[in-house]
């Protein structure tokens, strides 16, 4: 039996993006029984640069993976640390739904005591600290150390290791020198083109976010369990159809 897992991008990007983004899980590291389906929010912002953004980019990536347990997915993933839509989907879904920020941050916290998230921009900041309350985890956080580069979500990283990569270098090294940090996290998926290159220069270790979500799904659906219908109660009418007048 081959298990499909949907990953959504929370805003719309061209189909080359789209096979951008699935490059940040290496085909190696996807089992013969598993399958992996990249989408995207139909309508939306670009960035994901404030709360009016994020609060669209929730409602169109419930609108995106409402369906994907009828579809025949096995599990949900928002391909973001926005984690956008997540506790809807739980609502409405009883196949797993990982959060790719949920994700990353608890296992940031097995692997050290305490991890810093490298940033792009500080319009990212909003979308971090909703996360972190949610999950109670400020107290591991170090640092957010963001390069003041504007997020590129076309053509990710390519073509900018020349400028980009030092950048992050270097805020990679004051996290761990000046704020403590023993763990590194990305602060995006879009980011995930560094991390081969941040991984072989750094002592710590350095988390890709797409790829330990991915792999949270992988985990839940080996071990057959998903999110508590206690904690995320299933809805008493669905109304799906109400994405298709949007």
């Amino acid at each position: 039996m081959t298990h499909r897992i949907k990953m959504i991008v929370p805003v719309p990007v061209p189909p080359q993006a789209l096979a951008a983004f699935a490059g940040q899980i290496p085909a190696g590291l996807v089992r013969p029984d598993i399958s992996v389906e990249f989408a995207c929010a139909a309508r939306g912002g670009g960035t994901l640069d404030s709360l009016y953004e994020g609060t669209i980019a929730d409602a169109f990536c419930l609108a995106a993976g409402c369906r994907a347990e009828e579809e025949g997915f096995s599990a949900v993933c928002i391909n973001s640390m926005s984690d956008s839509g997540v506790a809807a989907l739980r609502s409405r879904l009883s196949i797993p739904v990982v959060g790719t920020a949920q994700a990353t941050y608890h296992l940031a916290c097995q692997l050290g005591k305490k991890f810093a998230i490298l940033s792009m921009w500080d319009n990212w900041r909003w979308l971090y600290d909703k996360v972190l309350t949610e999950q109670g985890l400020h107290h591991r956080l170090a640092s957010i150390r963001s390069i003041g580069v504007r997020p590129d979500t076309a053509e990710l990283l390519a073509g900018k290791e020349d400028s980009v990569f030092p950048l992050l270098m270097d805020a990679a090294h004051r996290a761990i020198e000046e704020d403590g940090a023993d763990v590194l996290v990305l602060g995006s998926t879009t980011m995930h083109q560094s991390h081969a290159y941040l991984a072989a220069h750094l002592p710590v270790p350095v988390l890709n976010p797409g790829l330990v979500a991915f792999k949270a799904c992988e985990t839940l659906i080996d071990l057959g369990l998903s999110h508590s219908r206690k904690g995320f109660a299933p809805p008493e009418r669905i109304i799906d159809n109400v994405f298709e007048a949007a």
